[in-house]
């Protein structure tokens, strides 16, 4: 069975009063797991193909094709396991 740490190298928050995290995709992953979070999210803005700007459930965020992706306003560490195993396990 495929769970999250299968696709997730490493979470890590950034500074400031908006709760911005940064989730970097395994390298043997990373198309994978942006093929499934470009299936399930509303693409806003596409940058040639670089950088994505989509939204899933409310919730916004940026997705680069380096395979790293920038979620913003996240409250808690439970919201983002729910919302990355939505757009990549299910």
């Amino acid at each position: 069975m495929t769970t999250l740490d299968d696709y997730v190298a490493h979470i890590e928050g950034t500074c400031g009063a908006e709760k911005d995290v940064i989730v970097t995709f395994k390298y043997e992953k990373k198309q994978e797991a942006i093929a499934n979070i470009l299936k399930k999210a509303t693409l806003k803005n596409n940058l040639s193909g670089i950088i994505y700007e989509l939204t899933f459930e409310g919730n916004s965020f940026r997705l680069y094709g380096s395979g790293k992706a920038i979620f913003r306003s996240i409250k808690n560490r439970q919201e983002l396991d729910r919302i990355l195993s939505a757009l990549l396990l299910s």
